[in-house]
């Protein structure tokens, strides 16, 4: 299932690294499309839409709704 995040707090490649990293963690098979110009982060996987975002939360991103 394909889900759409807004997550700010990305500035540079090392942080949209450390956001797939998170996702992948939790879901190793998750396919994760960062667009850090408009500070979204598409993530096609069956994990919970809070795991998700608590991943990448803990990761020290903000994500919105």
């Amino acid at each position: 299932m394909k889900q759409t995040f807004n997550v700010t707090g990305m500035t540079c490649g090392h942080c949209e690294k450390a956001v797939a990293r998170a996702v992948k963690d939790i879901d190793p098979q998750a396919e994760v499309v960062i667009d850090r110009n408009q500070n979204t982060v598409d993530i096609t996987s069956e994990q919970p839409r809070l795991a998700l975002s608590q991943a990448i939360t803990e990761a020290g991103y903000t994500v919105g709704e």
